[in-house]
Order: C-alpha cells, then sequence, then structure tokens
C-alpha cells in the first residue's frame, strides 16, 4: 500500500476530504519520523513499535568478488517490531478458538 492508497483507504473509513486525510496522515509520519530522529519510540498498542537501533560496525564480503573483505560502518537504523494483535491478525496458520454454543454449555452439566 502506498501513501496516495493509504489516504484513500482512510478517506473512505471516515468520509473526510482528502486535503484533511492527506495532513493527518503526513503529520502522524512526521511525528514517527521526528521521534525517531531523536532516539524515541513510537508504541501504537495492538499495532507496534517504532524504534531505532544500534548495529556495531563488522566486516562483511563482496558478493561480487567473495574475496574482498569489505569494513561495515557502526549505523543507527529504525525498526519496527509488529504488535500482538498485528501478528495474530496476519498469521493465518493460527486457528482462533470458536466459542461454543450456549445451549451446549448448559447441556454438559
Amino acid at each position: 500500500m502506498t501513501k496516495a492508497e493509504l489516504v484513500e483507504f482512510v478517506r473512505e473509513k471516515t468520509g473526510l476530504r482528502k486535503v484533511d486525510v492527506a495532513n493527518a496522515v503526513a503529520a502522524v509520519l512526521d511525528g514517527v519520523k521526528e521521534t525517531l530522529v531523536k532516539g524515541g519510540k513510537v508504541q501504537i498498542v495492538g499495532f507496534g513499535t517504532f524504534e531505532v537501533r544500534k548495529r556495531s560496525a563488522r566486516t562483511g564480503r563482496n558478493p561480487q568478488d567473495p574475496t574482498k573483505i569489505v569494513k561495515i560502518p557502526e549505523k543507527i537504523v529504525p525498526v519496527f517490531k509488529a504488535g500482538k494483535l498485528l501478528r495474530e491478525a496476519v498469521d493465518v496458520t493460527v486457528k482462533k478458538p470458536k466459542a461454543a454454543p450456549k445451549a451446549a454449555k448448559k447441556a454438559k452439566k
């Protein structure tokens, strides 16, 4: 989904004007970016957490010439960790328990 598709999706769900939705989406994304630039983290309960992590310097190999060793510098990268509800919604292999009918529960007693 692109940013434009996200704006259209939110517009359809809310009935707001496209300009207003585009401004709101841009403001949310700017807020996430500004928080990460400051080294903070953004938690959206049920959805996930955006944060920054430091990757240590390391050595690697050039894939075009595996004999050459390359020094990869340390860097700070943004990461996203999906929340439990998002992981469960996406994972179609997890079977959600079906609620037993109330009549069946009473009959067992």
